[in-house]
């Protein structure tokens, strides 16, 4: 059965983001983001991709909109959660990544059963916030990274996982 994963990185006052961009530069969690999230299917909304301005390289990248018009040039435009998660189930994907915004995370948090989230530690000035989480999440790994000249602040790298 195909895994449900949210991708993350929230502040300390659960901003995600700021006049439609992330509100910060980290570096390490792009890599990061771009090592855990290469090779498989991605679900994004359209505001985010509309953000990022492609499809993001070796990664199927599955668009939400309910916009019939709306067209993703080299993405699969989908009009909701169950055309994602059927056409990434059908192709064989195993853990489908969901990238964002707001919106998404809200619709596929119920849905999902592992988080890798970036606690970012900064209040942030931003206009837009995590959904809530949800319960039931065990820690199953942590690290730490400091701030450096491509990294605006300290974050914790974290993976967790529940059952459902």
């Amino acid at each position: 059965m195909m895994k449900i994963s949210v991708i993350v990185a929230v502040s300390d006052n659960g901003v995600i983001g700021k006049d439609g961009h992330l509100p910060w530069h980290l570096s390490q969690d792009l890599k990061r983001f771009k090592a855990i999230t290469t090779g498989h299917h991605v679900l994004l909304g359209r505001k985010n991709y509309e953000d990022i301005g492609r499809p993001l390289p070796n990664r199927v990248n599955l668009v939400l909109s309910r916009n019939e018009n709306f067209e993703a040039p080299g993405c699969i435009v989908v009009r909701d959660m169950e055309q994602a998660l059927k056409i990434a189930e059908q192709s064989g994907e195993e853990e489908l990544f969901i990238i964002g915004g707001a919106s998404v995370y809200a619709r596929a948090m119920p849905k999902s059963t592992k988080l890798y989230l970036t606690k970012v530690h900064a209040e942030i000035d931003g206009d837009v916030k995590m959904p809530t989480l949800g319960e039931g999440w065990k820690l199953l790994s942590e690290e730490h990274i400091g701030k450096s000249e491509k990294d605006d602040y300290e974050t914790t790298f974290q993976v967790l996982e529940r059952s459902l």
